[in-house]
């Protein structure tokens, strides 16, 4: 896949986003749009994971600890073949699988997130099974910036190092907003690169709507031999749709009729431009 067509990809993915939870009347807008290049580059050049060898012990893992981004996650996960694209039509129906946030009954996810400052934790755990049976599986969770002040994930961070698990990568969505303000207001954790590379981390930084520095990143994994690897991920909340970007208010929210027309329009007018 070129970076062209990995591109055309990531609008598409906005698309069917903003669909979704159209019809569910629910979601977290700004922070799938964000994550959407990320989750694009792993599963279509990255991750050896896929519909047939999802039971294998050696296929790749990917958890997603910003678990209430789950729009981004569903959409990527039908587009690669684990499930029917038409069941996201159910997504926060009664009965549905497809809720607001990750469960392993919707095939192709592995952990149960959403409780924020878990998903490091769990890949910590699943990287050092990996390295204790011999497997050459990588472990890969992407995390928010809002969840970083969670003292769990600085645990995770320390084991890690200690185990020198060189086969997990941590990407960090930092788009700069959560859900009542900026991060920086909340809880400053920057700065970020600083932070890591004392808990025994190498840190990689780039921009996080950008396919190219994405990729570029993932394939020079593990930043550092016999260490953790994380990539700091500039992303824009909301990347994609003019109104959206950059807006708390969007951290979660349901467009409009004339919302939702319009930012379909911008995605397909960006589409065309490629």
């Amino acid at each position: 896949m070129t970076t062209k067509e990995l591109q055309q990809k990531s609008i598409n993915y906005r698309k069917k986003i903003l669909q979704y939870i159209k019809i569910a009347n629910a979601g977290h807008t700004g922070g799938s749009l964000s994550c959407t290049d990320i989750l694009n580059v792993l599963y279509n050049k990255v991750l050896n994971v896929s519909p047939e060898n999802f039971s294998s012990p050696d296929r790749d893992r990917y958890i997603q600890s910003k678990g209430h981004c789950v729009e981004a996650l569903f959409v990527v996960l039908a587009d690669k073949g684990f499930f029917p694209e038409e069941d996201l039509n159910t997504l926060c129906k009664y009965q549905s699988h497809y809720i607001g946030h990750p469960t392993k009954k919707v095939k192709g996810v592995e952990q149960n997130t959403g409780a924020l400052g878990h998903g490091l934790p769990i890949a910590t755990g699943t990287a050092l099974a990996g390295k204790m049976d011999k497997k050459d599986y990588k472990v890969y969770t992407l995390m928010g910036d809002g969840e970083l002040p969670e003292g769990s994930n600085w645990e995770a961070a320390l084991s890690a190092a200690q185990y020198k698990l060189d086969n997990l990568c941590a990407i960090v969505d930092k788009n700069g907003l959560q859900i009542t303000a900026a991060t920086k207001d909340v809880c400053n954790t920057d700065p970020l690169d600083k932070k890591w590379e004392a808990f025994g981390w190498a840190v990689k930084e780039v921009n996080g709507n950008d396919v190219e520095e994405l990729l570029a990143a993932f394939n020079s994994l593990p930043f550092e031999k016999g260490k953790p690897s994380v990539i700091i991920a500039h992303t824009i909340k909301g990347k994609g749709v003019s109104y959206m970007e950059n807006q708390l208010k969007w951290h979660h929210g349901v467009p409009t009729n004339e919302e939702y027309e319009l930012a379909q329009q911008e995605l397909d007018k960006a589409l065309s431009e490629l």
